[in-house]
Order: structure tokens, then sequence, then C-alpha cells
């Protein structure tokens, strides 16, 4: 099971979480956001292991600024939280791996993702609310039974040490990783080290489990 820490911030704790070595970790290039990005050290990015897939995390941004700060910084990987279209997912899988994020409820309807199957690499699947991802807030996980698509997906929102146990209990075939943010800080875009240690550890315990 792969792991994504999102929402980091601040060169120290960068440095802290990253030697944790998780898959994933996440910027976030959406202004709004209290974990926004801004304009991070371009040497605090680049001192990121080769290893750790560096993702940027952008909500409706044009084409233009989402090249640019893939060229400056030298993304791996892109996750787009808004309404982008599929086309334009599509548009930068020549250049990095595309995730594309949707917001689930009772009410969410998967046959919406059908379009996206052949235009992305990953889904994350995170609880629907009006800010677009960071609430600390779960949504039932057994809605993921309706997703029927071969795409691997995230499993994002809410996660937390109180509920990571009931991880093992999803049997999806295409649960790929899980995203930890806001359950996992001290300080909205300061990550809680001994959290994250002990979090890693659960989740590769977990997955070995799951594997036997």
């Amino acid at each position: 099971m792969k792991i994504k820490v999102c929402g980091l911030k601040y060169p120290g704790n960068v440095e802290a979480v990253t030697a944790l070595e998780p898959d994933y970790a996440g910027f976030i290039f959406y202004s709004p956001s209290p974990r926004y990005a801004g304009e991070p050290g371009a040497e605090m990015l680049a001192g990121i292991p080769k290893s750790i897939q560096k993702t940027a995390v952008f909500v409706n941004a044009d084409a233009a600024e989402i090249g640019t700060l893939i060229e400056k910084y030298q993304f791996k990987a892109i996750q787009l939280h808004g309404s982008e279209s599929a086309e334009f997912c599509n548009s930068f899988r020549n250049r990095v791996t595309v995730i594309k994020a949707f917001g689930i409820n009772e009410q969410f309807n998967f046959g919406l993702l059908n379009d996206y199957a052949n235009s992305v690499d990953y889904f994350l699947f995170d609880t629907k609310t009006p800010i677009h991802g960071g609430s600390g807030e779960s949504f039932n996980w057994a809605l993921l039974n309706d997703y029927k698509l071969d795409v691997p997906f995230f499993l994002s929102g809410g996660i937390s040490l109180d509920n990571l146990s009931e991880i093992k209990t999803i049997t999806h075939p295409q649960f790929y990783g899980v995203d930890l943010n806001s359950r996992f800080e001290i300080s909205p875009g300061i990550k809680d080290v001994d959290r994250l240690t002990k979090a890693f550890d659960l989740i590769k315990h977990t997955a070995h489990e799951v594997r036997s």
C-alpha cells in the first residue's frame, strides 16, 4: 500500500517527513488553502529523495500555470482537485503522473468517472466538502464498493490514527494507497512526525496482513 503525505509547506518539516520515506509528497498550489505552498524553495524540493514522487496539487488552475510549476520544481505527479475535464487531465500524462480527485458522499455517481478511465493514472477519493479537501472529515468507506473501474485509487479524507486500523476492512482490488493530511498536523502545513511514524508502521503492518 502506497503512502502519500499531502499539504507539506515548511522546509524543516518537509525534511523530517520525507525522511520517513513516503511514496508521494504533496504540495498544494491553491491559494485559499491554509496549506498553500506559495513559492517553495527550489533547494527544499531538490533535496527530496528521488524515490519520493513530488506531487503538485491544483484546483482548477490553468494549463500554463501547471506546466510552469512542473518545469520549475521538477514535479513527477500532479493532483487535480477541481472540475478539470478528462481531456485536460490527459493533456499532462506525457509529462507527469496524473491523479484526479473526486469528493465522495452518499449521492456521488461513480459512473461520472467513466470518461476519465483512460485519461488519468490514479483517482483520489476524498470527502466531498466545499473546500476541496483538507477538511479532516471522512466519508462512508463502504461507498467504495460502488467503484467498478480498473484505475487504482488513493483513499483520502479524515484518515487518522483512530481509524487507520479499519483500512484492513477495505478489500477493493484497486485500493492503491492512502493520503495523509490534516489529521496528522500540529497546525496547517506542519506535520506531526511522531503521529506519522506511528501511521506508517500501522499501514505497513496492515498491508502485510492483507498480503498474508
